[in-house]
């Protein structure tokens, strides 16, 4: 959620900073603005809505200079409106600031600095920021300690980014806690600050993330990282390997629809380098597993939000059932609610694509101070939930632009395959026959999502037969049961169609008094070990009068004879066939919300990093 793109440097900032904000729509937001120090005095344009509405606004009234900061707010404190949006301005007029994240003490700050005559403009918590800053100026102070007597004030997780009239040689900026991460950019003679990679990437490939309270002084030609408390910090330059022409829709009409194809390379290039197909085992570097380790692990908690807890839950039987090792999944949110039971021979297992999921990072803070192993799988390079682990799985997914979540789902499915595998075979518990034919399974991987790829014109004429749907019911069982709430979650979020998930074996227990003619009921029937109970699930169904859409392997003519419409995919291993079964579910939303004329990258309400609880 919410966007930063800041630059100081001879160039106009406003162009590149409306460019970066654009490569960062896929985080959600509401209402737009940027500010730039044009002839001496700071100039912000801002307004709800989309980006579209501010450059229409800049082109009406331009604005040219630097430095400059903007941002994409996605509302937390007072509704979307112009007075709410960032950039915000102090009294004087000669400091602005951007944030994300929320200050948890905002009202008491904000009592004291009314009290001692500060006028608010607008119903948001970060203007508390901008009076603090300008506060700490007027008793003498510079802008850098200014800012950092305001960062050690303010409570709460931050990503800020400060800059001011009087000194325009500099931007500040800070991150505090996991609110999202801060990149700092390097070029020649300029440099840049970020929220996301996406938002630089087509200026600099040299980077710079912020650890939680660090905080940074920004110049055209120096950038100085030290801690709120002074300490001057030596930080690591990463270089990324992103392509910027990889953040492009190219032929497709959405996002959401480029990297739904986009699987089978992504899924190609989680396997690289970590599969040895001659010697039939799984190697994960990054991750820092040890045969010791291995063996002392007694138990493994897979915390993560939404998509990723749902490929958690997939992930949950795969570890049992391969590795044998004690396996559950807690909704990060709750995780550090729950008091669990954690101790030096538990693994946390964060899922995230963004890496920077406020309430996965908090998880992980929770187990890091109960003494737990921490482990992430995450997408974005560098980003929190990978540093601070103490081993990783990077999904190999590259950027992801649609809100909605697709190849950064079947990855982590494939990577905790991997994961079992690997944890299995230091543990002792697969016999070489079982580990080859389990490594053998991966190769198919690729092709099977191809495959099931090249059936979209068929998808997409089930989903003009479901286009008018109220309301969806989603049933899976086993591995695939995880499938049915994942399918269902992709249809809510970009097509507005309540669809609910369930354990098949449960619809008899409540959901199946709902079922009649108007409510579809998809059905995943691959053959599994589960495929005889979904069979009786669907005569179950339509003996209520309801529409079943099954999801069956080729050839399949009983779930044929009874289904009202059939999504045919290939046969696949079973303990790999949720990486299959996903991906029709995937086409059918996409193109359900795409025939209903909706905005599917960017739905209503969402963002792409949650970085506020």
């Amino acid at each position: 959620m919410c966007g930063i793109v800041a630059y100081i440097g001879a160039r106009d900032a406003t162009p590149i900073i409306l460019n970066g904000l654009k490569r960062l729509e896929y985080r959600g937001y509401d209402s737009a603005g940027l500010a730039v120090l044009q002839d001496g005095k700071i100039e912000i344009r801002r307004d709800a809505g989309k980006l579209a509405r501010l450059a229409e606004m800049v082109n009406g009234s331009p604005i040219n200079g630097s430095p400059g900061v903007g941002h994409t707010r996605w509302a937390t404190h007072g509704a979307p409106s112009a007075r709410n949006a960032h950039p915000h301005l102090g009294a004087t007029g000669r400091v602005v600031v951007v944030h994300n994240g929320i200050v948890e003490n905002f009202i008491e700050l904000r009592e004291e600095l009314i009290a001692e005559g500060a006028e608010f403009s607008s119903e948001t918590d970060t203007e508390t920021i901008v009076h603090l800053v300008e506060h700490h100026i007027a008793s003498g102070l510079d802008l850098t300690e200014a800012a950092r007597r305001t960062f050690q004030q303010i409570r709460g997780a931050h990503g800020i980014v400060l800059l001011s009239a009087d000194e325009p040689d500099k931007m500040v900026c800070a991150r505090i806690g996991n609110a999202g991460g801060v990149v700092l950019g390097l070029g020649e003679g300029e440099n840049f600050i970020a929220s996301d990679i996406p938002a630089i990437l087509e200026h600099t490939r040299r980077v710079i993330f912020l650890e939680s309270r660090q905080m940074a002084v920004v110049r055209r030609d120096t950038v100085q990282v030290e801690t709120l408390d002074g300490t001057a910090i030596r930080p690591q330059v990463h270089n990324v390997s992103w392509d910027a022409v990889s953040a492009e829709k190219g032929e497709y009409r959405h996002f959401m629809q480029k990297e739904i194809h986009e699987q089978v390379r992504s899924l190609t290039d989680t396997l690289a380098g970590r599969v040895d197909f001659n010697a039939g085992r799984i190697r994960l570097p990054e991750l820092n597993l040890t045969p010791e380790l291995a063996r002392r692990i007694q138990k493994i908690y897979i915390t993560a939000c939404g998509t990723a807890a749902y490929a958690g839950m997939v992930g949950k039987y795969l570890i049992e059932q391969i590795a044998r090792i004690p396996t559950e999944v807690v909704i990060g949110s709750e995780f550090r609610y729950s008091d669990p039971i954690v101790d030096g021979n538990t693994v946390v297992l964060a899922i995230s694509q963004s890496g920077e999921t406020a309430d996965t990072l908090a998880a992980m803070e929770e187990g890091r101070r109960k003494g737990a192993t921490l482990w992430s799988i995450v997408n974005a390079i560098g980003s929190q939930a990978m540093r601070i682990a103490d081993g990783y799985i990077s999904m190999q997914s590259g950027p992801e632009i649609g809100v909605a979540s697709t190849k950064a789902f079947t990855a982590p499915l494939v990577d905790q395959y991997m994961l079992a595998v690997l944890l299995a075979d230091l543990r002792g518990v697969l016999d070489d026959k079982t580990r080859r034919a389990l490594v053998a399974d991966l190769r198919l991987v690729p092709d099977l999502a191809g495959r099931t790829l090249a059936r979209e014109a068929k998808i997409e004429k089930v989903a003009y037969a479901l286009k008018d749907i109220r309301d969806c019911l989603y049933l899976g069982r086993g591995l695939n049961m995880p499938i049915a709430y994942e399918g269902a979650l992709k249809l809510k979020e970009i097509s507005y169609i309540h669809a609910e998930g369930y354990p098949a074996g449960e619809m008899k227990h409540g959901p199946i008094a709902l079922i009649d003619e108007n409510m579809p009921v998809v059905c995943l029937a691959p053959k599994d070990p589960w495929h005889e109970k979904m069979i009786s699930q669907i005569q179950q169904a339509k003996a209520r009068g309801g529409r079943v859409i099954a999801v069956a392997t080729d050839g399949d003519e009983l779930v044929a004879s009874m289904a009202d419409h059939v999504i045919w995919i290939p046969d696949a291993p079973w303990r790999l066939s949720p990486v299959v079964t996903v991906i029709p579910l995937q086409l059918l939303a996409y193109h359900i919300a795409a025939i209903r004329g909706l905005d599917v990258d960017q739905p209503r309400n969402l963002a792409k990093s949650v970085t506020v609880e």
